[in-house]
């Protein structure tokens, strides 16, 4: 009887636990209703379009809800999620490195660096990425050191 408690003891803490984790995960990603990049398959910017997905391939990752266009795309992302996730949780990348604010996103608006894939605001006149790439190293660095700042478990 004390192995079965101590067994489901561990079982309701390993839950709680990844339940936390994911919620801390996805607690300053761009969502919309846990929905990631507004249901675009983050696989298909890599294949060089952002194509929109669809909920028949769906994936959840610690929380955060991915729309893919394919399975063979939602595979890709399951064994590397890391590789296809956008940065800074999905915000514009200019606005996190010019003034470390998460501003929303035209997921048709990106770049991929350095194996990364970057998102952008463009609205109304006013494509972010253009400013990005007249100093994009300079942004970068900035965007990175707010990101962390933004992203600590504490906050």
């Amino acid at each position: 009887m004390r192995s079965l408690l101590i067994i489901i003891t561990t079982v309701v803490l390993g839950v709680a636990v990844n339940a936390q984790d994911a919620g801390v995960h996805a607690r300053h990603l761009n969502l919309e209703k846990g929905l990631a990049i507004q249901g675009y398959d983050p696989v298909s910017y890599f294949q060089g379009k952002a194509a929109k997905g669809s909920k028949e391939h769906t994936v959840n990752h610690q929380g955060t809800i991915y729309y893919f266009v394919s399975a063979a795309n939602a595979g890709a992302f399951k064994r590397e999620p890391a590789k296809y996730e956008p940065q800074y949780g999905g915000w514009c990348a200019y606005a996190m490195g010019a003034k470390g604010e998460k501003v929303s996103v035209d997921p048709k608006t990106y770049k991929i660096t350095g194996g990364k894939l970057y998102l952008f605001y463009n609205r109304f006149f006013n494509n972010t990425l253009e400013d990005w790439n007249e100093d994009e190293k300079g942004l970068q660095g900035k965007a990175d050191i707010n990101w962390q700042k933004i992203n600590t478990p504490n906050k």
